[in-house]
């Protein structure tokens, strides 16, 4: 008898299905999820080897596409986003990557909203493009303009919702709907949110990605991504890795299970702590606008109440000065970690304009709404008053200019 999995697991919360899908016990009778470190595995027989290589049985063959502990994650992960199958990748790029390979070819035709992460846009405009496929980069939030830019050739819609990092937001369902007229497919990177917050596959959208190295991890120890969807839709990117090999690692997937374990009370805390420093940066002169969907003077603070059940931990806001302002600013904080990754339980800040969207044309940037005053924290868990007295050192050293 077993205690995990089952029937009942398909009417469990999210904080249960966090931490019970997915489990898989040894022989040994571990509580705690093993790590199967092991590079291939063995059959029982020649006839059960040519059974599992051909797919005609279930089980594991070699790690690079059938590893016990990444398929935990990958279940786990797809219990969460209320998928039906899921494959773990690399990074999230690679997630990104695999995606496209598996469901594009040459000729077809995406429309990728304009304000996602700068990496993303390379991948879309420089590599896909060597491969023949054309992308078209339209606003997140309006609807027309994605109808407008379709043509015949359209095969994915792609986009994050809220955005990196102006957190605008875009109507999932209606997205959907509109992928369903165009005959297309819609994929929605949720790293911002999770599936604690929003669950895309419910509101009518094709495919999740996840960078995983952020929120899903929690504490910035290793790289990884995910794409969560129907199985139809998975197999073929399954495949793609079988063959092309951007996967998880098993230790990887096993840091990912633990970080799960925690996601929706880490998450809750992010929000928390991401809204009160929202308001408070509100309040102060230096500080020209706020972008925090949780404001209601956000443009999609609406619709993010709607659509999702927090508003995220990730804020930007902007200060006058330009570069040399916003440079200042973050070179006099001495608590906030400088780096561009996000979702970890300590807060980090970072200048998107010359670091995660640098690699961007500066008129590809003013789209965007990427401006040189802007300044990005993705708000961890410390106390409060620490992170308000570490943005007062940076406000400090622009009085003394």
């Amino acid at each position: 008898m077993t205690h995990d999995g089952g029937d009942w697991l398909e009417a469990a919360g999210q904080r249960t299905r966090a931490i019970r899908a997915g489990i898989r016990r040894s022989p040994e009778g571990e509580h705690a999820e093993p790590i199967f470190t092991s590079s291939s595995f063995i059959f029982d027989s020649a006839e059960d080897a040519a059974a599992k290589f051909s797919g005609d049985a279930a089980g594991n063959v070699y790690s690079r596409y059938t590893n016990p502990t990444v398929r935990s994650f990958e279940e786990r992960l797809s219990s969460l986003e209320r998928g039906e199958s899921a494959v773990a990748t690399a990074s999230g790029m690679s997630a990104i990557l695999a995606l496209c390979m598996a469901h594009l070819r040459a000729g077809d035709h995406v429309l990728c909203s304009r304000d996602v992460f700068g990496a993303t846009v390379g991948l879309f405009e420089n590599t896909l493009k060597k491969f023949g496929v054309e992308t078209t980069f339209v606003p997140l939030t309006d609807v027309d303009s994605w109808r407008a830019a379709a043509t015949r050739a359209t095969r994915l819609l792609f986009m994050e919702t809220p955005s990196n990092p102006l957190n605008a937001i875009a109507d999932i369902a209606a997205m959907a709907a509109l992928s369903r007229e165009l005959g297309a497919m819609l994929a929605v990177d949720n790293c911002f949110c999770t599936p604690v917050l929003q669950t895309p596959l419910s509101l009518g959208a094709d495919l999740v990605t996840h960078s995983a190295t952020k929120y899903l991890d929690g504490q910035g120890r290793v790289l990884g991504g995910a794409v969560v969807g129907s199985k139809s839709l998975i197999e073929p990117i399954i495949a793609f890795n079988r063959s092309c090999g951007p996967t998880m690692s098993a230790f990887n997937a096993w840091v990912m299970l633990k970080g799960l374990e925690t996601l929706d009370i880490r998450m809750r805390a992010h929000c928390a702590n991401a809204q009160a420093l929202a308001e408070w940066l509100e309040s102060q002169p230096e500080v020209k606008c706020v972008h925090y969907c949780g404001l209601p003077g956000h443009p999609g603070h609406s619709l993010a109440s709607r659509q999702q059940s927090g508003y995220g931990g990730v804020l930007a806001f902007e200060i006058a000065g330009g570069k040399e302002a916003a440079f200042r600013f973050i070179n006099h904080t001495e608590m906030m970690s400088l780096t561009a990754n996000l979702g970890d339980v300590k807060s980090t800040i970072v200048h998107p304009a010359s670091t995660t969207h640098g690699r961007l044309s500066q008129a590809q940037r003013t789209s965007a709404g990427i401006g040189d005053g802007l300044i990005r924290i993705a708000v961890g868990l410390e106390d409060l008053e620490d992170l308000q007295a570490d943005c007062n050192r940076g406000f400090r050293a622009l009085a003394s200019v």
